[in-house]
């Protein structure tokens, strides 16, 4: 059996196979063809890489995000969605709730996690960098449902804190 492949017992064709591969394996999206025509919310830049127009991907939505040194978007979420945000660069802060009263800092090669339905805010917390993050979301549909609130004034800073990473104010005197 020098070289034969097991399927060639069978009489399958390696040849039907190749082609079916060929057009429905792995694409690559090169990063300046992005498709900039997907729902957005004031104040960021967003951009499509994986979705079912574009790659025939069903359940997930991927692309980047870019928001000018010193802006913030409009509150707005996504629906049933669940998202996450990677930073590359910049410094983000995420504002969310009824009244964007929560906020938290990430910085690059931070993870966010925006459950579905969660009022947010994304805010470049940088005067003078622009910050750069990568999108992925459980669907392959973009939604943005941009919402008015008055926001509090002062948001009160969560910290991630679990079993591993700890409140660093617990400790202190």
């Amino acid at each position: 059996m020098s070289g034969s492949h097991p399927h060639d017992a069978h009489g399958h064709s390696h040849d039907h196979a190749d082609e079916r591969w060929k057009h429905d394996g792995i694409r690559v999206i090169p990063g300046d063809q992005l498709d900039p025509n997907v729902p957005s919310t004031a104040g960021m830049d967003r951009k499509a890489a994986i979705n079912f127009a574009r790659v025939g991907a069903q359940k997930l939505w991927a692309g980047t995000v870019t928001i000018k040194p010193d802006a913030k978007t409009g509150a707005h979420h996504h629906g049933h969605l669940e998202s996450i945000i990677y930073v590359v660069k910049g410094k983000a802060r995420m504002r969310w709730g009824e009244k964007l009263q929560f906020t938290a800092e990430a910085g690059p090669g931070d993870f966010i996690f925006v459950p579905p339905y969660v009022p947010h805010q994304e805010i470049n917390a940088s005067p003078d960098e622009v910050l750069e993050c990568v999108l992925v979301r459980s669907d392959g549909e973009a939604i943005a449902v941009n919402i008015d609130i008055e926001p509090v004034e002062k948001p009160e800073t969560v910290l991630w804190v679990d079993p591993v990473h700890r409140d660093p104010s617990e400790g202190k005197p």
